[in-house]
């Protein structure tokens, strides 16, 4: 698990604790912002076009993303009343793409770095850590299940009348989120869906943003 590791590599836990507040705070702004520059004022309304962690960060999200890696923040609020199906979608997109952004500024400073040579090596393995954590964050939030921005994007992108037809499925779906989550560790599967889905996506991601000179963590150990 990611805590076991965290809890036996000090600076991997400084990594994760620190992605945990600045990248889903991010993520989470990222989706507020996005929402009232195309005319949605209600996250601003209630307080979430803010960086202060305390208003994103959900205590459930945060206890699953320090125990797997990957987790989630409270969810903004949107009016659809405001927003059309193609906006929505771009409100959704935002926030993974802040996740990326944030990956992008750190790989490219501990591609700098590494390059440089003389650099404490605590340095480049928190900024290994950081710009890992928010591709997996990235990668983790495009999963097409709800209350994922991947299942905001599917129904952006699906015909309206498909789109309508999968709301009807949020409640129950959104159990399957957690399913696929927990049931590999407590069944000792040989597998594991998220991490199998999402591991490619994220060593493309790694290798354009850091290359192949430096190895991705196998945080799915």
């Amino acid at each position: 698990m990611i805590i076991q590791r965290a809890l036996s590599d000090p600076g991997y836990f400084v990594a994760l604790v620190t992605t945990l507040i600045i990248g889903l705070t991010f993520h989470e702004f990222a989706h507020a912002w996005t929402a009232n520059r195309l005319g949605d004022s209600l996250a601003a309304s209630q307080g979430r076009l803010t960086l202060d962690p305390r208003k994103h960060i959900d205590p459930m999200g945060a206890l699953v993303f320090l125990m797997v890696g990957f987790g989630w923040a409270k969810p903004v609020p949107i009016d659809a009343w405001r927003l059309d199906r193609n906006e929505v979608l771009l409100v959704a997109m935002a926030g993974p793409v802040s996740n990326i952004l944030l990956a992008s500024v750190s790989g490219v400073l501990l591609r700098v770095l590494f390059d440089v040579g003389g650099v404490p090596i605590a340095v480049l393995s928190f900024l290994v850590a950081f710009t890992y954590l928010n591709l997996v964050l990235a990668c983790f939030n495009m999963i097409p299940v709800p209350p994922l921005d991947g299942w905001k994007v599917l129904l952006g992108l699906v015909p309206a009348e498909w789109s309508f037809r999968l709301r009807e499925l949020e409640p129950r779906a959104s159990i399957l989120l957690l399913v696929l989550i927990f049931a590999p560790g407590f069944l000792r599967l040989p597998f594991n869906p998220i991490w199998d889905v999402i591991n490619p996506a994220i060593r493309v991601l790694w290798w354009l943003l850091v290359g192949p000179e430096l190895q991705a963590p196998n945080a799915a150990a």
